[in-house]
């Protein structure tokens, strides 16, 4: 895949494929929470979002075997659930069979006849995911820890704690006024894209991979 490909990929499949070499587990596991936390009308027990709070854990290298096994124990016996497969072992797999069988779910809930458009948007919505996530590998950006404010990591923080990315605009004023003039990193707060757990600016200012 080259630069320009990634720019405008549509497929989740081919973008993870591309990254399957280069991504984090943690990374791609969280990818997958992000695409079933896009559709919380299609997780069918409160235990889906319980298992998808055990799979970030997961992802964060938070929770123990004994969490992760009694997190999957949990699924078993529910209608098909796509959040199974947050709890993979293979992150991966978990992010691929996150991404197929979200969409798939989206395109059986939706009218017959606007199912095409549903799954695609769908596809659409997961590949901007995958960019917020993993920016531009194309073009790694790091950052001066000198512009790491109290400001600038408590406002990172927040948002990662709660997942309300709200505050990404009012993030790039604070990097801003701590001497950051990335362009990628101040453009990415301040615009109109989706973000989620991973996002690589938030990720760059916690330090996180």
């Amino acid at each position: 895949m080259t630069e320009a490909e990634w720019m405008v990929a549509a497929d989740p499949h081919l973008v993870l494929t591309f990254l399957r070499e280069k991504a984090t587990d943690r990374k791609l596991r969280l990818f997958s929470c992000a695409c079933c936390r896009n559709v919380p009308h299609l997780m069918p027990d409160s235990r889906s979002q319980l298992a998808l709070n055990v799979a970030e854990r997961v992802a964060d290298g938070l929770a123990d075997e004994r969490e992760w096994d009694n997190a999957i124990r949990m699924l078993r016996g529910l209608p098909p659930d796509h959040t199974q497969w947050t709890l993979f072992p293979d992150a991966f797999i978990a992010a691929e069979r996150g991404a197929s069988f979200t969409a798939a779910a989206v395109h059986s809930a939706t009218k017959p006849q606007r199912r095409y458009g549903a799954r695609r948007a769908e596809k659409a919505t997961q590949v901007s995911f995958l960019r917020d996530i993993f920016g531009n590998p194309f073009r790694p950006v790091a950052i001066n820890p000198e512009r790491l404010s109290s400001t600038v990591v408590a406002l990172a923080r927040g948002m990662y704690e709660s997942r309300d990315f709200g505050a990404m605009p009012i993030l790039a004023d604070a990097l801003q006024d701590a001497g950051c003039d990335s362009d990628d990193i101040l453009d990415h707060c301040r615009g109109p894209g989706l973000h989620v757990r991973g996002c690589w600016v938030v990720d760059l200012v916690l330090g996180r991979e």
